[in-house]
């Protein structure tokens, strides 16, 4: 009687330490660019017109269910563009160096007197200080009320809300942004959903409004050294049964932050208040 062979096991792609180079190369040849982190900055491929390429200090392509984060000084432009239409940009805001002071979305709501920012608003701590300047907004669309989107949340709603899943939930994907810099979960504060609306009627009910479409982008001027924190993820009342998120670009250069001069710093008393706190703040440590 002939004995039926073993079956072999196929070669591992990464049994040697020459093969697990290869093997880890050639994912990266392979990697869409729905996600990726140009090093350095300047090396992105399609810089769109008007932004100097030399300038370019963070280039990186968010896909849906990513997240992204860097450290960057006053005065940088933090540009965000939704580049399908579909994308859900979660942010925080933290003091690099202080993150005891980050962004305070219901301050930043009260002290302006408006729950729907848009291009002129302010991004403020719960210190009175403005974080950053929203400087550029092409959608209009962004939501203060829900904050990100928790692992309980897309667990009940589409049967996984881990950060390596199939449907991460953006709280999560926050706090591995965190993590990179020290940070854990205590140190994230209610965040801001960048190209995704929402409106309060006068029972104070909630209503979609969604998006406005592909190539729409936002700015933020950092007026205080910053840690940016990004996931792109669903938010929270998205009402398709599909967990959809699509990739976002985000680009930053060196400008400078608003000083006295400028008219966005008497655009309001308020406003002007919380920037001279920030400008003492920058003046005091330096």
């Amino acid at each position: 009687m002939t004995e039926t062979p073993e079956p072999q096991a196929e070669p591992s792609a990464t049994g040697s330490t020459y093969a697990a180079r290869d093997h880890a190369r050639a994912q990266e040849a392979a990697a869409a660019v729905a996600e990726r982190a140009w090093v350095p900055a300047a090396a992105f491929p399609d810089v769109p017109d008007g932004i100097d390429r030399d300038r370019l200090l963070w280039a990186e392509t968010v896909a849906g269910g990513g997240y992204a984060h860097q450290a960057v000084a006053p005065g940088t432009v933090v540009e965000i563009a939704d580049i399908e239409g579909d994308a859900c940009v979660h942010l925080a805001l933290a003091w690099a160096g202080r993150p005891w002071e980050r962004l305070c979305v219901a301050d930043t709501v009260k002290v302006q007197w408006n729950a729907y920012l848009g291009q002129g608003s302010l991004l403020l701590s719960d210190q009175g200080r403005a974080l950053a300047s929203l400087v550029l907004d092409e959608t209009g669309r962004h939501d203060a009320f829900c904050g990100a989107s928790t692992a309980a949340q897309n667990r009940a709603r589409y049967g996984d809300g881990a950060p390596w899943g199939p449907a991460p939930a953006a709280r999560e994907l926050l706090k591995l942004a965190a993590a990179k810099h020290d940070l854990t979960a205590r140190d994230l504060p209610p965040t801001l959903a960048l190209f995704k609306g929402l409106k309060a009627d006068a029972d104070g009910r909630l209503h979609w409004l969604g998006g406005t479409g592909p190539g729409r982008r936002l700015r933020l001027l950092a007026e205080a050294p910053l840690l940016v924190m990004l996931a792109n993820a669903p938010h929270p009342l998205d009402p398709r049964e599909d967990y959809t998120a699509t990739p976002a670009r985000v680009l930053a250069w060196r400008e400078r932050p608003t000083g006295p001069g400028d008219a966005h710093w008497n655009a309001t008393p308020e406003g002007r208040r919380a920037l001279a706190n920030t400008a003492a703040a920058i003046g005091a440590a330096a």
